[in-house]
């Protein structure tokens, strides 16, 4: 059975209810007694596993050392032809 989430109108208080999924009707407020509205709320993503931003999101190692390298080499000679007049 899913948890929905709902939100009093008139006290703005937030309560969780397990319905069934055909299960209809509106829920009342556990405080007041008052109107309620359904929220939406995001469902959870749980990442399970070792290692799957490595091989999806993340450049090799030696390839971003190579890529450090270069950058410091050109900045270096960009400078030595400033300094000369």
């Amino acid at each position: 059975m899913p948890i929905y989430e709902y939100e009093c109108k008139k006290c703005l208080f937030r309560f969780e209810v397990r319905k069934h999924f055909g299960e209809d009707g509106a829920t009342p407020c556990p405080q007041c007694q008052g109107d309620s509205r359904r929220l939406f709320s995001p469902a959870p993503i749980i990442f399970k596993g070792s290692g799957f931003y490595v091989t999806d999101n993340r450049k090799d190692h030696n390839e971003s050392l190579s890529d450090k390298s270069d950058g410091a080499k050109s900045e270096s000679k960009k400078e030595s032809e400033t300094k000369t007049p």
